[in-house]
This record gives C-alpha cells, structure tokens and sequence, in this order.
C-alpha cells in the first residue's frame, strides 16, 4: 500500500484527486490539506507518506518554499508537483529544491496514478511539455554520431513512447506486449545508443527528430 499526501487549495481538485487515489488499491491517502503549513502541522507519527503530491501555488508558503520542509519532516517521501506553471524558472526551482516529479494539473487522473506508481520504483515523473523543456535545457552542443537504423522498428516504437512521456507499463499497453518485454528493448536501446539512462536516450531520440 502506497501512502499519498495530497496539499492543493482548490477543494474540488483535492476531493477529486483523493477520490480516484483512494478507489485504487495500490493507495492510501492518508492526508489531505490545503497548505503548506497545514500539512506540516500534522502529527508525523499518524502519517508516513510515501508520496507526496503538492501544488505550487498555495496560500502562504508555496509549493516550492515547502520541498525542504517536506524532506526535513519526511526524509523518505518522494515529492512530485502538481501544477499549472509550466515555465523554466518553476520547473527548475523544484527540481533543483528536491522535487523527484513534475506534473501538470491538465495531466488526466490515471496518468497521475502512473506516475505516482513510477516514482516509487525509481522513475523521474514528468508530463511531457515538461520533459520536453528539461531536455532542450540540457541538451549539449554536440552531434550524436548515433545510427537510428541499428534499432529495431519495435524498438524505434518503444523508444518514441518514452520520448511522449509514457512509462514502461503504459508503452507495454500501448505495443500489446509486456512489461518484461519493454524492460528488455530499453536495454537494448541504450546499448546501441551507447547510453545508460531514459533522459540520454530520449534526448538522443528528440535530437533524431524522432
């Protein structure tokens, strides 16, 4: 059972984001709140988030000003955002305070679910807008020497599904194959792209103009 807390000001979003979460087996939410500084109120004997899932725009502190709060009272929380900011300066702030995800709040409830899932097993959540700008940020003034028709047509498709932002289980859906299977491609593909994570591959896909 995964532990969720949820920190968002809108009432309706909150109750519908707890809601879904709570109908879903694998979850718990087991705090809601509308601030910052009402979430770190709470008794941290009573709650152990496994997951934390907060806006950034909140009444008093924001989201951003609250990450090393989070870590401080819940050092083993991942901490994913949910928000309408879609520019650098914010995305860059969280991730650079200790966010491990960045969502946009027009990111349906089942990708949210995705997500939270992801992140408890190591993979960096982002919607794809802002996937998209975290890689051009990063993205070296070099030219691959990387040929894409080393890679299988199953692999190009697997690897053009990472670049859209979807996660392993969601591309095994996708493709009608399994999780192992996409396991075992994206092995495949950083080795013949001579890389070793998701960011360098997708960033050699995005610079293929795939």
């Amino acid at each position: 059972m995964i532990e969720v807390a949820i920190i968002e000001d809108v009432e309706a979003i909150r109750k519908s984001i707890t809601a879904y979460l709570d109908a879903q087996e694998e979850f718990a939410v087991t705090a809601s709140s509308n601030s910052v500084e009402a979430f770190l109120a709470l008794d941290p004997a009573e709650i152990k988030p496994d997951v934390i899932l907060s806006d950034i725009g909140l009444p008093g502190m924001n989201g951003i000003e609250g990450i090393r709060l989070f870590q401080k009272k819940f050092p083993d929380a991942e901490i994913i955002m949910l928000t309408v900011f879609q520019d650098e300066e914010h995305i860059f702030k969280a991730l650079c305070a200790g966010a491990t995800g960045y969502l946009l709040k027009s990111t349906p409830l089942p990708r949210i679910r995705e997500s939270i899932l992801d992140i408890t097993v190591g993979e960096v959540p982002m919607s794809k807008a802002v996937a998209r700008k975290v890689l051009e940020h990063f993205k070296p003034n070099r030219t691959y020497g990387v040929k894409m028709d080393e890679l299988t047509a199953r692999e190009k498709q697997v690897l053009q599904n990472m670049v859209e932002g979807l996660s392993y289980k969601m591309i095994a859906a996708r493709l009608d194959t399994s999780l192992e299977t996409v396991r075992t491609q994206v092995k495949s593909i950083y080795k013949k792209l001579h890389v070793n994570s998701k960011a360098e591959a997708i960033r050699i896909a995005m610079h293929n103009k795939m």
